[in-house]
């Protein structure tokens, strides 16, 4: 997938992001979390200028203000560490992973610090304990723990409880708070929460496409699985194929390497299906892997890199000693592909990359 730098984004120059660990561009609509800051930025018309103040700012009042829960107590208005993001230029999907819910806004908001409609994961907007009743409660069919992920096709509702070690899947987007979810990965049942290295340990993010497959990103097993269909995954079908590892009990940073190569994987946060094929942030080794058609085997190489000078090169000797920042990434955990556009989340330099492609 042959890329062009188009963008560097750094957000509002007088309020810039700061670690931001979500992004989702739907047409002109842009949507970043901004985690490090509490908060999530809403542009309704993005002009693809380097800065740009949002039109909308959730999660606090203005866009200066920046603490936790806007500094006070949990509401509908509030966010802490909001990761995750998801619209369809109408909706709006966030991720309050350390809220433990999903926050949902039937439609696209219209005013800072506006409350959302439907939360998932607690009873009401003032609750926020993991699994609705603190630590070392058994999961529940409603419940989450620290999820971090969010995706939505065809208005099929998609959750990586990553702490529960499980995706829950809804059938429609939810409109009642509390919502029980219709299906799970990675568990039994909705009650459990064990693991072993046929289902994710750590899945931080999921998603479909149109033809109906499947991915997640398993961050702690260095891997992303990927199901033909995603009702093989539901029903607790293993992966047709694992990117980055040779099979599922592997579960090597790098494989054990001292380097990087084309087929393996680091702290990987996010990947994305583009035109054809497959986009991986491969955020420990702050690139992001591209595969030109969807792999159909285990730990096969990738076909691009795109934040490196090559493949076998990592982040940390690179940005300390052999190129500029302004042509490297550094830590990316979110990557999102629209019509020949790829958009990251370059986290550790607080910033979003726009790339065009030929794929």
């Amino acid at each position: 997938m042959p890329c062009q730098k188009q963008l560097i984004f750094y957000g509002d120059a007088a309020s810039p992001l700061l670690a931001p660990r979500g992004v989702c561009l739907h047409g002109n609509v842009l949507v970043v979390s901004d985690t490090g800051q509490n908060r999530v930025f809403v542009w309704k018309n993005f002009s693809y200028a380097t800065h740009q103040p949002a039109d909308i700012v959730l999660g606090q009042a203005n866009a200066k203000a920046t603490g936790r829960n806007a500094q006070g107590a949990a509401a509908a208005c509030t966010m802490q560490y909001p990761s995750g993001v998801w619209t369809n230029g109408q909706k709006l999907i966030v991720a309050d992973a350390w809220n433990h819910r999903v926050l949902i806004w039937h439609s696209l908001p219209t005013q800072h610090g506006q409350p959302a409609d439907v939360v998932v994961g607690q009873q009401d907007f003032t609750h926020t304990e993991p699994n609705g009743a603190g630590i070392g409660a058994a999961p529940k069919a409603n419940s989450l723990y620290w999820p971090y992920g969010v995706w939505s096709l065809n208005n099929a509702l998609w959750i990586a409880d990553t702490g529960n070690r499980r995706v829950l899947y809804f059938s429609a987007i939810p409109t009642e708070n509390w919502a029980t979810a219709d299906g799970v990965i990675g568990q039994p049942d909705m009650h459990s929460r064990d693991y072993d290295g046929q289902h994710a340990i750590w899945p931080y993010a999921v998603k479909t496409n149109e033809a109906g497959r499947l991915l997640i990103t398993d961050t702690q097993y260095y891997r992303v699985m990927l199901w033909q269909q995603q009702h093989m995954a539901l029903q607790g079908m293993p992966a047709n194929v694992l990117i980055g590892q040779p099979d599922f009990g592997a579960n090597g940073q790098n494989q054990y390497g001292l380097k990087p190569a084309p087929h393996t994987l680091n702290w990987t946060y996010d990947a994305c299906f583009t035109e054809n094929g497959l986009a991986v942030a491969d955020t420990g080794n702050s690139r992001i892997l591209h595969w030109n058609q969807l792999p159909e085997g285990h730990n096969l190489p990738a076909n691009d890199q795109l934040g490196q000078p090559d493949f076998c090169t990592n982040g940390e000797s690179s940005l300390s000693m052999k190129s500029k920042v302004e042509n490297e990434m550094y830590w990316p955990f979110s990557v999102q592909y629209q019509e020949n556009m790829l958009v990251v989340a370059d986290t550790g330099n607080h910033r979003l990359i726009f790339y065009t492609t030929s794929d």
